[in-house]
């Protein structure tokens, strides 16, 4: 295979356009794919549909150089990038109904000799399941090269970025690229490295899909051990925020900090990956799911006892929607989840939402009577209950002057520490 010029990205989300923009500015033409035509749009447009800093300039830049345009219908190129979605089911396993939907697209254009790149966190064996699935609908191709058929590379490659730096840990991280062959990793190794400062580390495909669940598993348990120690700390009458800072005075101590839950795309999901793989021996992984799962619920009635004693028409400032601080991300979010409760238990009070990178409410409490979405100091001003659950740089610039008579829990440290 000759050095690949032209890629095609599946998904232009949080994960595919950055990645499609990252390509495009150095030299790749690439086209982008995705189901919603408003999302292609905007990007013909040279335009950003969600918040990621630095994003809009490189978007805006490839679109006007023609080296990035956007369509709903997968195209030939040389080299596919899946970067889909893979939720959980009921059962917390894998859905791959988007990487298979994908596939559907792929499968047609392919005339032997492309590379296609599984993104998407995925659980063991989903690399080869997008393989699979594409040679059952292309028999005339293969992964070897038997009986002459011509031959499509797969490999799986996922992102290691934290949103809010996706542009700059997409050219600075170490990347991991395992292929199901090893000519696979290799036209892989070489196509990352067209953008990719840091070190390419290749392996096979499964444990490439192990690798990130097992990093952001490692995240979860350990955000779920300050999960536990602000519940205890609440139970026997200590500041938790003083806990952590003592403690990780400690040269081998290193405590990250309690919040509302875990949200997000990877670590509120990545975890039940493995369990579902192995459900008798993830143990202490499945533990620190169920810790984290639960921290909603306990903040719920932390604001449920804040209550006990004020009139029924005291109001409750809810500070933050999206799972991290500066971002508009608002996926698996706890703080939704937590909105969502109080809407639906005190119908009679009003919420008065801030979230400061949306402009309108999400589906999951838009049309509510009693949620309104306003600016932090309105909801701030109007409210008696002042919940913190999201660290935005505007929310830790609310002063004590603001806040004061009113009760305050804060799940970030945000204010209070």
């Amino acid at each position: 295979m000759t050095a690949i010029e032209t890629v095609a990205v599946i998904g232009l989300g949080y994960i595919g356009l950055p990645t499609a923009a990252i390509l495009a500015t150095n030299g790749i033409d690439v086209i982008g794919v995705d189901v919603n035509q408003g999302t292609v749009d905007a990007v013909n447009r040279g335009e950003v549909p969600f918040v990621e800093p630095d994003l809009a300039v490189h978007v805006a830049g490839a679109v006007s150089q023609g080296q990035l345009k956007a369509t709903t219908d997968t195209p030939a190129a040389q080299a596919y990038i899946v970067a889909v979605p893979t939720p959980f089911l009921a059962d917390r396993s894998a859905d791959l109904s988007y990487i298979e939907a994908a596939a559907r697209g792929i499968a047609p254009q392919l005339q032997g000799g492309e590379l296609v790149i599984l993104e998407s966190t995925s659980p063991p064996g989903a690399t080869r399941h997008l393989a699979d699935f594409i040679l059952a609908l292309r028999p005339d191709l293969s992964l070897d090269g038997a009986d002459d058929a011509p031959v499509v590379h797969f490999a799986h490659c996922p992102e290691r970025v934290l949103p809010g730096r996706v542009m700059i840990e997409l050219v600075t991280n170490d990347r991991i690229v395992g292929g199901i062959t090893a000519e696979a990793a290799t036209l892989a190794q070489e196509l990352y490295s067209v953008f990719c400062q840091g070190e390419i580390l290749v392996t096979d495909d499964v444990t490439a899909e192990m690798a990130k669940l097992v990093e952001n598993s490692y995240r979860d348990v350990n955000i779920a051990f300050a999960n536990e120690l602000s519940i205890i700390s609440e139970k026997i009458g200590i500041d938790v925020w003083e806990l952590i800072r003592l403690a990780n005075h400690h040269p081998r101590v290193n405590i990250l900090q309690p919040g509302p839950g875990v949200g997000g795309h990877c670590i509120a999901v990545d975890p039940w990956f493995i369990v579902a793989a192995a459900p008798d021996e993830s143990r202490l992984i499945r533990t620190a799911r169920e810790v984290n799962d639960a921290k909603p619920e306990w903040v719920f009635q932390q604001i449920i006892s804040a209550l006990e004693g004020l009139p029924a028409t005291a109001e409750i400032a809810v500070l933050g929607l999206a799972f991290k601080a500066n971002i508009d991300d608002l996926r698996e979010s706890p703080a939704i989840e937590i909105a969502v409760h109080l809407a639906e238990s005190m119908q009679g009070r009003k919420i008065n939402v801030a979230e400061p990178h949306i402009e309108e409410l999400p589906r999951q409490l838009a049309g509510r009577s009693n949620v309104e979405l306003l600016s932090l100091d309105e909801s701030i001003q109007r409210s008696e209950v002042v919940v913190v659950l999201v660290d935005h740089d505007d929310v830790k610039a609310v002063t004590s002057d603001s806040l004061a008579g009113k009760t305050v829990i804060d799940t970030r440290g945000a204010i209070l520490a």
